[in-house]
């Protein structure tokens, strides 16, 4: 016999069908399994690293969520989506922002929907009244969202701010007497859709 053909005996025969795909199967999940572990670690490396470092400016949407109870959940109002001319001045930027409310107590939704011709105006003239800048800026979203949770009660007729539901003092605060406002009734505002041009 030659050489060749003993090294060809010596060699087991090469893996058939099932057996090379239950091998290729076998390699991608222990590949999946390793990086689902490699994630993990780093993930809670990543959590315990912030929980030494406060966090400087949480959201609202994080406020909301901290503080959940499984018993009561939130009921949310989603509203028509808002296309708006926006207050620049040197070009014609416009956005269009969709919008959802969540509420603490299921029962203001039904206020909401009564009143939602006042509560998509005021949010409709709140946007107007915005630059693409400052909708654009870090913190933009954040503002616009309790402008939109003020606009919303004072569309339900209830005082912000110290203000008149009617916005007859916008934004000045009584000098005596004043009573702390109530809470507001939309306790976060869900971006879905935010595109300015």
């Amino acid at each position: 016999m030659s050489a060749t053909a003993t090294a060809d005996a010596a060699l087991p025969p090469p893996v058939k069908g099932k057996k090379k795909l239950i091998l290729i199967i076998a390699a991608a999940a222990f590949l999946l399994l390793a990086g689902l572990g490699v994630g993990a670690m780093l993930l809670l490396k990543q959590q315990s690293h912030g929980a030494d470092m406060p966090d400087e400016h949480p959201a609202p949407e994080e406020h909301a969520s901290a503080a959940r109870d499984p018993a009561h959940p939130p009921a949310y109002v989603p509203l028509d989506p808002f296309t708006v001319n926006l207050a620049d001045k040197q070009s014609d930027r416009y956005a269009q922002v969709a919008v959802t409310l969540e509420l603490s107590d299921p029962a203001t939704a039904e206020s909401i929907k009564a009143f939602m011709p006042a509560v998509r105006n005021n949010i409709l003239l709140t946007l107007a009244n915005k630059t693409a800048t400052e909708l654009m800026e870090p913190d933009g979203k954040s503002r616009l969202a309790e402008d939109i949770q003020r606009e919303t009660a004072r569309a339900l007729g209830l005082p912000v701010d110290g203000a008149p539901a009617d916005g007859g003092n916008r934004g000045k605060r009584k000098s005596s007497g004043h009573k702390e406002a109530p809470a507001m009734p939309v306790s976060a505002v869900y971006f879905s859709t935010f595109i300015i041009q």
